[in-house]
């Protein structure tokens, strides 16, 4: 076997990535344009919520190229792996309870007191996106893309596209987009009857179909303007709308005694087979010598009821040349959706939509970090961002009932974030 020397491998490598990719968006690239490195910014990010419950990992890389003059093709790839416990939907009680797993095919257990966690929990999504980027005249661009997701019970497609214009001397850039995603849902135990009573695993399944279907499409309006010699805004409409299946099939709902508050029955959550979203996002980045300070704020609606706000504020302080720290403070605050219910009352009428999702509930959440980063040289950094996450909703409702009193139906939840990144030229 004939040894390679080193380097000379990669840049084989390098070079037929580059045709490969010239060749999957329709045109060949030229030598000069082959020759140019890839910029590869990878990281991997950890998720962990406290007391057992949901913890995650996610490996993460983009490779980036430019194949003509400021012409440029990027490849995504994202893994995740997710384990550990999450809320069933249930409402705690003070005797044991006993689910159906997801499968139908055994069961898990709740201590008195005890908020109810599917410990079945277990993913692994992997998800590959590619995207072009090429200018269409000297004053605009276009961008179009394509990606595709898997999950164990999850499969979704998608292409977008989106146009951008320089007006004002390059002063204001305007942009508008759009992308259609076709989600196929397929859970293990198939997908159960809406507001059906759960039964036990020896008993047959009350289930709809093997998989179901949603269709969404995204619109996206901006404008970026330059508000100054150190300053930029940044300001986004978009609008979703999306459609078909859209419960989630491992959800459900507690129907409990109106007097006692004991749960009495199990039933899977209904919800609307439409949702349209608006959202409005507004950034300003300001420039202090060296130093940048962002403040973005992000106001959502939709027609489930839920109206949410978001400020994020970063503030990068650069220590010297190669070395820089980067503090963040995120808050967020939702109302709950019209058809949320923390468990519904036995022998009252069925309401036409109910879910017990906690993210379809009132809460509020807030996010504080550091990150630190490190310059290597000119196209290579790598970095540390270290976070906690802490969730508080309503855990003593006025709609209460008997023993649900003494509950806390809505626990605090507590999370620590880390993500190591690494930017560099191959």
């Amino acid at each position: 076997m004939q040894l390679k020397r080193e380097g000379e491998g990669q840049g084989s490598i390098r070079q037929a990535l580059a045709l490969a990719a010239c060749s999957l968006l329709g045109g060949g690239a030229s030598a000069q344009a082959a020759d140019t490195p890839w910029e590869i910014d990878s990281a991997v990010l950890l998720y962990s919520e406290a007391d057992g419950r949901v913890s995650a990992i996610e490996p993460v890389a983009t490779a980036r190229k430019e194949i003509r003059e400021d012409e440029f093709v990027q490849l995504k790839v994202v893994v995740d792996a997710l384990t550990g416990a999450s809320p069933n939907g249930a409402t705690p009680s003070d005797e044991v309870q006993t689910f159906t797993r997801p499968s139908g095919t055994g069961v898990y257990t709740a201590d008195p007191g005890e908020t109810p966690l599917d410990d079945t929990f277990r993913d692994t999504r992997g998800a590959v996106s590619l995207s072009w980027d090429r200018p269409l005249g000297r004053l605009q661009r276009r961008t179009l893309g394509v990606g595709i997701s898997r999950e164990f019970d999850y499969t979704s497609l998608s292409a977008n596209g989106q146009l951008s214009r320089d007006i004002n001397h390059r002063n204001t850039t305007l942009s508008a987009g759009a992308s259609l995603a076709a989600d196929f849902i397929h859970p293990v135990g198939d997908i159960p009857t809406p507001y059906a009573v759960m039964v036990p695993p020896d008993q047959p399944q009350p289930r709809d179909t093997d998989i179901d279907d949603k269709l969404t499409l995204d619109l996206l309006f901006g404008v970026t303007q330059v508000l100054g010699h150190d300053t930029i805004g940044q300001l986004n409409y978009s609008f979703s709308l999306a459609s078909g299946y859209l419960n989630d099939p491992f959800k459900i709902l507690s129907v409990v005694d109106g007097v006692s508050g004991k749960t009495r029955d199990y039933l899977y959550e209904k919800r609307p087979d439409s949702r349209q979203k608006h959202s409005l996002y507004g950034e300003l980045k300001h420039f202090l010598g060296g130093d940048v300070v962002t403040a973005a704020y992000r106001f959502y609606s939709d027609d489930w009821g839920v109206i949410s706000h978001t400020v994020d504020l970063r503030y990068r302080w650069n220590l010297n040349r190669e070395n820089y720290l980067q503090p963040r403070l995120r808050w967020y605050s939702q109302t709950a959706a019209d058809f949320y219910h923390h468990s519904l009352i036995a022998g009252e009428p069925l309401p036409e939509y109910a879910s017990a999702d906690p993210r379809l509930a009132e809460y509020d959440a807030t996010t504080i970090g550091l990150k630190y980063g490190h310059r290597i040289d000119a196209g290579s950094e790598w970095s540390l961002r270290v976070e906690l996450y802490r969730q508080d909703g309503v855990d003593h409702p006025d709609d209460a009932v008997g023993l649900q009193r003494n509950l806390d139906l809505f626990p605090e939840t507590k999370a620590i974030i880390i993500q190591a990144g690494y930017r560099f030229r191959w």
